[in-house]
């Protein structure tokens, strides 16, 4: 997955749409992303003895990682990420609007 745990994204579609955030969690099998403050629900849980009060509780669920794109630190600009591989043979995520490394 091009997108990394703590990269900024804006929220292409859905409830959310246009929001910027940082991803907190990516789930690389189920291709998701789970995003601070995005895509937000309630769940109402029992009590689960003294220590454990019941309530409603908000909870982050994932966004598929087709639904969310890159906002490059450089440019400020929602982009694709592209990769390259630099002198020393390390491979490099790279801004396709303005070169960056990523």
């Amino acid at each position: 997955m091009k997108i990394r745990k703590g990269d900024t994204i804006k929220i292409l579609l859905g409830k959310d749409k246009g929001k910027t955030a940082k991803a907190e969690k990516i789930l690389g099998k189920s291709n998701e992303i789970i995003v601070t403050g995005v895509n937000v629900y309630k769940k109402h849980t029992k009590p689960q003895g003294e220590g454990k009060p019941g309530g409603i509780i908000e909870i982050s669920r994932p966004l598929d990682a087709s639904k969310v794109a890159l906002i490059c630190p450089k440019c400020n600009k929602v982009t694709r990420i592209g990769f390259q591989i630099s002198k020393t043979g390390v491979k490099e995520r790279i801004c396709k609007k303005c070169q960056a490394i990523l």
